[in-house]
């Protein structure tokens, strides 16, 4: 059993707190139990939280800002204070030309060895803000190692344009440097033009969602039954109410049906759950406001309850109910 999460900012996180705890409470899984998670950008974060120990119900909670269970309350505790101050945090100097002239010089060459979403990161001027908290949230959760659980975490080489998966087993680290758990997060989090990018062993990452909001089919040939993928930007089937919401939000779900097309052709069954137009309402324009994340996350956990509770959903659920019982 996977599970993906994907790009969305801070109202992402949200909709991925509502995700989780209907499908626990639905189930009776622990999406703790997960073989592997996949994180990008804001669902990077998403997944920490699961690996670091949150149950469904505290990840809720945390976002609708309600009491935590005593477990969750213990893990908080535990951590070791945050040394970082976003607000103190200067501002990364940089300059605003083009983040990456030579990947723009090598797509004018070779045009078709270069996606277009790091096309546009790399004529993008570099970001200013620092990813330095992100960095120092994870660390205090997980350390600089890697959980036993998988984690998988995308990013987006500005060197080649390409996906890059941090924690996969055939992930090589850029000039043998260590990749931590924080490293890479901040590197799948920071979104073109607004965080700067993050180096790691000399080479420059941004923001996963660059490739692709959810960037599932990296699972394909994993060999797993069941792929649960929570994408808060796409759109479920006829949502799309705004014109703005059928053109950015129906390319993720272009992406994300090839993606699931994928899995499926590689044997492992999915289950893609997307916002609906009251979802996408509560979540605005602006992916960083967290003004409604306690609205969204109920809201996602309203909407999610009845996409699972679909005949064809529920008997590919069946699977985890078992488990559930089992344990």
């Amino acid at each position: 059993m996977g599970l993906v999460f994907g790009a969305g900012g801070v109202a992402g996180q949200a909709y991925h707190a509502g995700m989780l705890s209907a499908l626990a409470d639905l189930t009776g899984w622990d999406p703790r139990t997960a073989e592997v998670v996949v994180g990008t950008s804001a669902g990077a974060l998403m997944a920490v939280g699961l690996r670091a120990g949150f149950s469904a119900a505290d990840l809720a909670a945390r976002a609708t800002d309600d009491p935590l269970s005593t477990e969750g309350a213990a893990l908080i505790a535990q951590a070791p204070p945050d040394d970082v101050d976003p607000e103190a945090l200067p501002a990364v100097d940089r300059s605003r030309g083009p983040a990456a002239p030579e990947l723009l010089r090598r797509a004018a060459r070779r045009p078709w060895e270069v996606p277009p979403g790091s096309l546009a990161a790399a004529a993008l001027p570099a970001g200013t803000r620092s990813t330095a908290a992100i960095r120092s949230g994870v660390t205090r959760f997980l350390g600089d190692s890697w959980p036993d659980q998988e984690l998988w975490v995308c990013a987006v080489s500005l060197e080649t344009g390409r996906l890059v998966v941090f924690g996969h087993p055939d992930a090589h680290d850029a000039d043998g440097a260590e990749v931590t758990p924080g490293l890479a997060v901040a590197a799948s989090c920071a979104i073109p033009g607004y965080f700067a990018p993050v180096e790691i062993g000399g080479v420059r990452y941004v923001d996963g969602a660059v490739a692709s909001p959810t960037s599932a089919d990296v699972l394909a040939g994993r060999n797993l039954d069941l792929v649960i993928v929570s994408a808060p930007m796409s759109v479920m089937a006829g949502e799309a109410k705004r014109p703005w919401n059928r053109v950015s939000r129906g390319v993720s779900r272009v992406l994300l049906t090839r993606e699931s097309a994928r899995l499926r052709r590689s044997g492992t069954a999915v289950i893609a759950v997307e916002p609906t137009a009251g979802d996408i309402e509560l979540m605005s324009h602006d992916a960083m406001e967290a003004r409604h994340r306690a609205a969204v996350t109920r809201h996602a956990r309203e909407t999610t309850l009845r996409r699972l509770a679909q005949p064809a959903v529920q008997a590919l659920l069946g699977g985890l109910t078992d488990q559930a019982l089992a344990g």
